[in-house]
């Protein structure tokens, strides 16, 4: 039996290239699967997602962070969303496939990560979306809103800063809106903080183990 976190890095061939997928296992069996993208230019290693994944892999979630092709390949510019969704699907099959025994799936992501993970959580069968920094609009564009993309039906956690260029969310009866005050979009200002909201939403819904 091990002692502590397992973690593995490892390639997943998709349509749109390989994607990369860093796991991060709890000791003993997981009490859910959560899977996190990364910004358009960002990647996986963003404050806020590395310290959500230490919080939830402390309470028995298995968490999966997974690095589109387009950054794999070494760009920064994002591939289109049809693609980044198509690329998201896949991965996602196959790591319900090698996650078989663990019945509960959850998606998630920072700004364009959790959008795909929003556009995509029904057909991929998500149980539940964290959406951290999600942008509601292009910065000084609020005509331009992405509000639909949040109307999934499923149990949604939104984590944006007060001060986010990107806007804010409306919280609804599915969505759950926190405010972190003086962060902008990145949140790196607190990121424990941000985690200790992710941790405590997940305990609520039942989806952690410890």
């Amino acid at each position: 039996m091990e002692n502590g976190p397992v973690t593995s890095s490892d390639e997943i061939s998709t349509p749109r290239g390989p994607a990369r997928v860093d796991t991060d296992l709890p000791p003993g069996r997981p009490s859910a699967l959560l899977v996190l993208g990364h910004g358009a230019g960002g990647d996986v290693d963003a404050p806020d997602l590395l310290a959500v994944r230490d919080a939830a892999v402390a309470g028995g979630v298995a968490v999966i962070r997974v690095t589109q092709p387009y950054r794999v390949a070494g760009r920064r510019a994002p591939a289109p969303a049809g693609h980044l969704d198509e690329a998201w699907t896949a991965v996602l099959a196959t790591l319900r496939e090698r996650h078989a025994d663990v019945s509960v799936l959850l998606v998630g992501g920072r700004s364009s990560g959790a959008r795909v993970a929003c556009r995509t959580a029904r057909a991929v069968g998500a149980a539940g979306i964290v959406a951290l920094a999600f942008p509601l609009h292009p910065p000084g564009r609020p005509e331009r809103s992405r509000a639909d993309e949040l109307r999934t039906g499923l149990p949604t956690l939104v984590v944006n800063g007060d001060r986010d260029p990107f806007g804010m969310p409306a919280p609804s009866s599915e969505v759950t809106v926190v405010t972190r005050p003086g962060e902008v979009h990145d949140l790196r200002k607190d990121p424990s903080g941000t985690a200790a909201v992710v941790r405590d939403w997940l305990r609520d819904r039942g989806w952690l183990a410890a």
